[in-house]
C-alpha cells in the first residue's frame, strides 16, 4: 500500500534522508523509532509533501504521490497527524472534524469516527482548545480519519500524554486498522507504546534506516541503545 524507493530530502543543501526504502502492506502497522534529530519528522513531512523529495519516489497503491502537493497527496489518500496536534483551537470538535472531509463526498462526520472515539460525541461543541491533550490527540486522528485514507502518517502521537491514555491510544489505532484496513504509520520514542501497536518497528538513524524487525522477533535490547542518548 505504500512504496518507498531511495527517498531523499533536504534542508537547502543539508541533506537529511539518505535514500530510504520501505514497503508497507495494507493493514499493516510501522514504528520509526529514532533519537530526536535523526529524520522521524522529516520523513513524515516529506511523504506529507511539506518537505519537498530531493530524489526517490513515494507511491500509494498503484498512485504515486512524488511532486504532489499536500492537498493532492489527501486526495490520493494520505492523511497525516502532525506532531503537536495542530488542531483548531477556536473551532468546534465537530468543526474541527468537518474539516477532514474536503477531500470526500460527505458533508456530516460519519457516525463511524464518533464510535471509535465516544468522548468526540461527547464534546462535539466544546471548542478543540477546551480539550485536554489526550483528547485533543484523539481529535487529530478523527480529522485525519474524515478524510478517508488509505495511510494515516502520525508523528510522535504520545508526546505530552500520560501513559493511561497512550495504552487507550494504541488500542484505538489498531481496532482502526482492523475495522478499515488501514496502513499506518507512526515515528515515535516511547517503544513500550511501539511495541504496543506495531506490527513492525523500524530505527531511523541520521537519516537511514538501520534496524527492521517483526515486532514478534524484536530485540528490545538493541532497538533501547537507539534511542537513548
Amino acid at each position: 500500500m505504500l512504496s518507498i524507493q531511495n527517498l531523499r530530502a533536504a534542508y537547502g543543501a543539508s541533506e537529511v534522508l539518505h535514500g530510504i526504502d520501505l514497503e508497507v502492506q495494507a493493514g499493516q502497522i510501522v514504528a520509526v523509532m529514532g533519537r530526536n534529530g535523526m529524520g522521524k519528522t522529516t520523513l513524515m513531512k516529506t511523504l506529507m509533501g511539506i518537505v519537498p523529495e530531493a530524489g526517490g519516489e513515494t507511491r500509494v497503491g498503484e498512485t504515486s504521490i512524488g511532486g504532489m502537493k499536500p492537498h493532492q497527496r489527501v486526495a490520493a489518500g494520505v492523511a497525516y497527524v502532525p506532531q503537536g496536534r495542530m488542531i483548531f483551537s477556536a473551532m468546534t470538535v465537530r468543526e474541527n472534524i468537518e474539516t477532514g472531509l474536503t477531500t470526500t463526498s460527505a458533508s456530516t462526520v460519519p457516525g463511524e469516527i464518533y464510535e471509535l472515539f465516544p468522548v468526540l460525541l461527547e464534546m462535539k461543541s466544546r471548542r478543540g482548545g477546551n480539550l485536554s491533550g489526550g483528547q485533543q490527540q484523539q481529535l487529530a486522528i478523527a480529522r485525519a480519519l474524515a478524510s478517508d485514507p488509505k495511510v494515516l502518517l502520525l508523528d510522535e502521537p504520545t508526546e505530552g500524554i500520560q501513559p493511561s491514555i497512550i495504552r487507550e491510544m494504541a488500542r484505538t489505532l489498531r481496532q482502526i486498522r482492523d475495522r478499515k484496513g488501514l496502513t499506518i504509520v507512526v515515528s515515535e520514542q516511547v517503544l513500550s507504546f511501539a511495541l504496543d501497536v506495531a506490527d513492525r518497528v523500524i530505527v531511523i538513524e541520521n537519516g537511514t534506516f538501520v534496524h527492521d524487525s517483526p515486532r514478534a522477533g524484536i530485540d528490545e535490547a538493541r532497538v533501547s541503545k537507539f534511542l537513548s542518548v
